[in-house]
């Protein structure tokens, strides 16, 4: 019996022991996705404080005095996980942001947006011209209240205004400049389209689109074609509603060599600003019109 029930003892023991080293291992592997979220946490925290100063300096939001969680929360989105991440430069971010504030009537955000992208490095006349690109699809009334920030801006920093004209097109050259960017751009399907349109509907479809829209704004200097085709796509997506012209425009993306992870981290740049629903919607679009990429 005593030797029985020592055995007993020592097997008891002994399942203890391996019991104890069995739940280390596991004890470490449940710890670690808490010490992984503790630490991807403060990285987001840091990411924020480090882009917030790259962009906005020491700018303060008014809501942040009103209403500080909500700032936390748009901040640490926008500038904890979106700024570091995705294809996209601070430049190209910066530009989808101004011209989807324009879209959108934000215009509050306008005047601190417009300075940061000047403490990122671009040019005044890259700022209107994106600001200008925005003209044939909100309308010149949204687009000059827009203007209005960016003027004071400006201003503020002692930029002279107006900035050097890039205008390229007279008034005789203006639709067939807008008809070679526009068929650079959509190819030979914009002579179909010019082709089919009916009688009474061609001073829209092709007077106006190829001479005013592509014309006077797509031959412009200071922004290349495949930024002006990545602005447009920003643009249309924030309208919403516009799905038809958001599906061309990707596919006029591609054409200018932007790739569909160019579109998607345009789509997120443009989230915390435009919300999900029209986000999405975007997206659709570009996952219908790019299957395979």
């Amino acid at each position: 019996m005593k030797q029985l029930f020592g055995r007993r003892t020592r097997l008891g023991m002994a399942a203890m022991l391996a019991l104890l080293l069995l739940s280390a291992p596991m004890h470490d592997a449940l710890a670690a996705p808490e010490r992984n979220k503790e630490g991807n946490a403060m990285q987001r925290l840091q990411a924020t404080e480090k882009n917030r100063q790259k962009f906005l300096g020491e700018q303060q939001s008014a809501t942040a005095k009103t209403d500080p969680d909500l700032v936390a929360i748009k901040e640490r989105l926008l500038y904890g996980e979106i700024a570091d991440r995705g294809t996209l430069n601070d430049r190209q971010r910066m530009l989808v942001t101004l011209v989807v504030l324009a879209t959108t009537r934000a215009l509050d955000d306008m005047k601190a947006q417009t300075a940061a992208a000047l403490r990122i490095g671009l040019s005044p006349v890259e700022i209107k011209e994106a600001l200008y690109q925005c003209a044939p699809y909100i309308g010149f009334p949204g687009t000059e209240s827009a203007l209005g920030p960016v003027n004071e801006a400006f201003a503020e920093m002692g930029i002279a205004l107006p900035v050097e004209s890039q205008a390229t097109v007279t008034e005789e050259s203006r639709f067939r400049d807008g008809l070679t960017a526009q068929k650079a751009i959509f190819g030979d399907s914009i002579d179909k389209m010019h082709a089919s349109a009916p009688a009474g509907q061609k001073d829209i479809m092709v007077n106006y689109l190829s001479a005013f829209c592509f014309g006077d704004f797509y031959t412009r200097k200071g922004l290349d074609l495949p930024t002006r085709e990545l602005l447009t796509f920003a643009i249309v997506s924030a309208l919403g509603g516009c799905e038809a012209q958001v599906k061309a425009h990707v596919q006029g993306n591609a054409n200018m060599g932007n790739s569909k992870q160019n579109l998607i981290d345009a789509l997120a740049q443009m989230l915390p600003y435009i919300g999900f629903p029209r986000t999405l919607n975007a997206l659709g679009c570009v996952n219908a019109v790019l299957q395979d990429s």
